[in-house]
């Protein structure tokens, strides 16, 4: 899909503001609101656009653990690797996985009650025999920057400005 300057705003915008209105989009873009929310769904049909959600601040919600989690599988067969990732979404606990490239093979973020209900997920990703044969165990202490945007107009370049 080729994109023009206004589309990459609607993206840098929409990054930062999901529950922006219609109306302060297209002001914000140059368009009037109908062209600029036609725009809109067409990069939301095109996959440009996921999906909205609301940054929840766990912190005032509850009491919790962040934890990442660096993993190695049993072997690396792509049936091996199939199986863990299926898995990987039947444990709500686990907000985020990435395969990664180099020494370990997965990257988890997991969030629990404690430290404890942590433990007891893990060992029951043992128990389910998923093919984890060893992790690596951190505990985020604070946060210090969370999920920002991304960086739309460093990966386009000059042309996102």
């Amino acid at each position: 899909m080729q994109l023009d300057d206004r589309d990459i705003r609607i993206l840098q915008v929409i990054a930062r503001e999901g529950r922006i209105t219609k109306a302060a989009l297209a002001e914000r873009i140059g368009l009037s609101p109908t062209p600029a929310w036609d725009r809109l769904r067409k990069l939301e049909k095109a996959g440009l656009i996921e999906g909205y959600g609301a940054r929840i601040n766990l912190r005032k919600l509850a009491p919790h653990v962040t934890v990442f989690v660096t993993a190695e599988l049993t072997d690396h067969t792509a049936a091996r690797q199939q199986a863990f990732e299926a898995a990987m979404q039947t444990y709500d606990e686990v907000v985020g996985c990435w395969a990664l490239g180099g020494g370990f093979d997965y990257l988890l973020q997991i969030v629990t009650p404690d430290i404890d209900a942590y433990q007891r997920l893990i060992d029951q990703m043992l128990d389910d025999r998923i093919g984890l044969s060893r992790y690596f165990t951190y505990v985020v202490t604070k946060p210090v920057k969370g999920s920002a945007p991304p960086p739309i107009e460093l990966l386009l370049g000059p042309a996102a400005s």
